[in-house]
């Protein structure tokens, strides 16, 4: 999922110059009041929240809570359990046939039942209206679904997929109602309805993006959560310091990885010695960042310039200089904690030589300086950000780079599609906890990030072989994949991101959600007595 697909778009103070939309508008799902409410803030804005379009880190926050799958991972966890599932299970040896069975007695937060009938069309539909931005892809090993009475489903598979447990516990497998839901289009935000711990009572609108959305206990829930609340708010906010004002003034309890790093590091220091107000928790996150390039460009598309690049880029200096600590340097496409994950880029690159840069450039017959455009949207450390990276790629005068923002994140995610950018930096937040999701949908045929490369080698041969196997422990083809990927660098993975979430005292909960699933729970915070 990118982040902010996964990908964030903008609130309404960028969005007012290109669209007559009122903003503050608010679309009424149910009542709800907000005594005994916990709010969240968060800068990974969004639009769509059907999970048919829905792809992107905003999103994805508030479907993980409001609708349920087959499955889903507890806290903690790196293998999906049950949920709406009593049981799943593959059958045969061949990973083609996957079979689950329904909890009994499932329903809707409307009070409709919730039967095999509506996971088909759950799929079916995603597959169906194949939302250019949607996370259609995740599913695409599936080849039909059957049902067998209410609570039996199966997926009969294209080609062998281990993984598909994994992202049918992804928000890419939330479960709608086919009575609520049309089968060939999306759902307005309004009229939303899932059958998770949580339903969604209002959505407040900026323009075309939400800025808040209220959430109550879903009553009639059947699944793993155990609510600590019963009302959970998400306010999105376009910048980091709007976020960290209204976490001051006390109108957010608690707040994603979201804040502008130093600020963070320097709340996580108060706490530390004691004389803060606020309260960090810090942990382990899958979240990611590369920047990619265009290789159907002239410049971006020549492997030597690639190759000088990734020699140049500094990822401690970023993660220090720029990001104060909270985020640690990334060597490879799979992040640290994940099985699978090697050390490729430093393993073959070493420390930033612009000596050794240079030599690349040269055997290649590359005129220097290269002249390259970085284009950004959105960053933790804003515009610090490129800033850095531009400045590492002109040590030794082998580069002369410039710098572009385009604050209009949709405008963005259409500019790399249609290959205006030569090099754009863009996040990454995991649909699920498996090397494979770094691989699949970002690095065959050009991946979610449209950069145009391929290697047949990996998208025939070795991310078939891989999803095949489940024993997911081990690192087998990710490990030659990820070799591929340093010596061809189509990407240069920059940083993991650690999970930095800033709260009030009286907020508990936080740490038992941290991990890097990517899914935050907001059933386990809760808050102390005063």
């Amino acid at each position: 999922m990118t982040t902010p697909n996964r990908l964030a778009v903008l609130g309404c103070a960028a969005l007012v110059a290109t669209t007559a939309a009122g903003c503050a508008s608010v679309e009424k799902v149910a009542g709800g009041g907000d005594d005994g409410t916990i709010t969240m803030g968060t800068t990974n804005v969004t639009s769509v929240l059907d999970p048919a379009g829905a792809y992107d880190a905003g999103s994805w926050l508030v479907l993980n809570n409001a609708f349920q799958s087959l499955l889903s991972f507890p806290s903690g966890a790196t293998v999906p359990q049950p949920d709406a599932a009593e049981s799943c299970r593959f059958t045969g040896s061949d990973a083609l046939t996957y079979t689950c069975t329904l909890r009994s007695g499932l329903k809707f937060s409307n009070g409709h039942p919730l039967t095999a009938q509506d996971v088909k069309f759950s799929i079916d539909r995603v597959k169906k209206i194949a939302d250019p931005s949607g996370p259609g892809p995740l599913l695409s090993t599936i080849a039909s679904v059957d049902t067998s009475g209410d609570r039996e489903v199966t997926f009969h598979l294209e080609s062998p997929d281990a993984v598909l447990p994994a992202k049918l516990a992804s928000a890419a497998g939330a479960i709608v109602d086919h009575q609520v839901f049309p089968a060939d289009k999306l759902l307005d935000n309004a009229a939303l309805v899932g059958s998770g711990p949580y339903k969604i009572d209002s959505v407040e609108m900026d323009g075309k993006a939400p800025s808040r959305i209220r959430l109550s206990g879903n009553p009639g829930y059947q699944g793993i959560a155990e609510r600590k609340n019963d009302k959970f708010t998400v306010r999105y906010f376009d910048k980091p310091e709007e976020l960290k004002s209204a976490l001051d003034g006390g109108e957010v309890d608690l707040t994603d990885n979201s804040l502008d790093p130093a600020v963070a590091a320097k709340i996580k220091s108060d706490d530390q010695a004691g004389t803060g107000t606020l309260r960090v928790a810090e942990g382990a996150s899958g979240d990611t960042r590369y920047l990619v390039f265009n290789t159907k460009d002239e410049t971006g598309g020549n492997q030597a310039v690639r190759q000088a690049a990734a020699q140049l880029i500094d990822r401690k200096a970023i993660a220090q200089d720029v990001y104060a600590g909270t985020v640690q340097p990334l060597y490879s496409v799979v992040p640290a904690g994940l099985a699978g994950h090697n050390t490729a880029f430093f393993d073959k690159y070493g420390e930033p030589d612009p000596a050794k840069a240079k030599r690349i450039l040269t055997n290649a017959h590359v005129t220097t300086p290269v002249k390259l455009t970085l284009t950004w949207s959105r960053a933790r450390a804003g515009a610090a950000e490129l800033e850095a990276v531009k400045q590492e790629l002109e040590n030794g005068g082998l580069f002369q780079v410039t710098v572009e923002q385009e604050p209009d994140w949709t405008a963005y995610q259409a500019g790399w599609k249609n290959g205006s950018y030569q090099a754009y930096t863009v996040g990454w937040t995991p649909d699920y906890a498996d090397a494979d999701d770094y691989i699949s949908p970002l690095v065959v045929n050009g991946g979610a990030y449209h950069n145009g490369w391929n290697n047949t080698q990996i998208s025939d041969k070795l991310v078939p072989e891989s999803i095949k196997l489940t024993d997911r422990s081990g690192g087998g083809a990710y490990d030659q994949i990820q070799k591929i990927l340093a010596d061809a660098v189509p990407m240069v993975p920059l940083f993991q991101n650690k999970s930095f979430y800033v709260y009030h005292p009286g907020i508990t909960g936080v740490d038992s959600t941290m991990d890097n699933t990517g899914v935050f729970r907001f059933w386990e915070i809760g808050r102390t007595a005063e």
